[in-house]
């Protein structure tokens, strides 16, 4: 999403709109650290779901899903109720992959309102959700959470890498072993060009009185 962001200005603009942006990888991570940011630690959407569900059930908020397929949030809303069971789901909604016409997101908007859930986790991987969110800020009436991938993962249609592999930021490899057909093209046009601009930002802002403040997203120049 970074590398995305620095390529398209829009993306860009809606990030740096965002309420808090959190970095989900280790490389953004060490390199938050290396500018200042000793104490950041990696914040993973499958973490942010999971604590989120947690302390939604607890406090009685109910949630909304969207993304995905109907059979993953089938098997999501069952593991969900396993492992969450005073958890309220209001909805669960799998959009179409063509663009919706206006009438049908108008009636997307209708049906995620008068569930009344407090939270509404977008699925629709990057920068779709983004987008997605983007033009819904203001519209919805809960908090919109953009989580990535979560869904398959959490529905067990893929294997999350272990806590080792992520902690040495190598979470990347594992996916692509995984799916290489989908992935090789996406992290052949993203490492490159992430590992020049962490080289580039380190080169020009070592500097001890310019802190990272990512909870407004992401800064623009890197």
């Amino acid at each position: 999403m970074l590398v995305e962001s620095q390529r398209d200005n829009h993306l860009r603009s809606i990030l740096n709109r965002a309420d808090l942006v959190t970095p989900d990888g280790m490389p953004l991570v060490w390199m938050m650290r290396s500018l200042g940011e000793e104490s950041q630690d990696r914040v993973a959407g499958m973490d942010i779901f999971e604590t989120a569900c947690k302390l939604c059930q607890e406090k009685n908020v109910s949630i909304y899903l969207i993304g995905s397929t109907k059979s993953v949030l089938d098997t999501m809303e069952a593991r969900l109720h396993k492992e969450f069971p005073d958890l309220k789901i209001a909805g669960l909604e799998s959009p179409p992959f063509r663009p919706l016409s206006n009438r049908e997101d108008e009636e997307t908007v209708e049906r995620i309102n008068r569930s009344g859930a407090g939270i509404t986790f977008v699925s629709l991987g990057c920068p779709k959700q983004e987008r997605w969110m983007e033009a819904h800020r203001g519209r919805l009436n809960s908090v919109m959470v953009g989580v990535g991938a979560v869904f398959p993962v959490y529905a067990g249609l893929q294997k999350r890498a272990p806590k080792w592999t992520r902690e040495l930021g190598l979470e990347w490899l594992y996916r692509l072993v995984q799916e290489p057909q989908r992935l090789f093209g996406r992290y052949f046009n993203t490492i490159p060009p992430f590992v020049y601009l962490a080289v580039k930002q380190l080169s020009i802002t070592r500097k001890p009185q310019r802190r990272l403040v990512f909870s407004k997203g992401l800064r623009k120049g890197f």
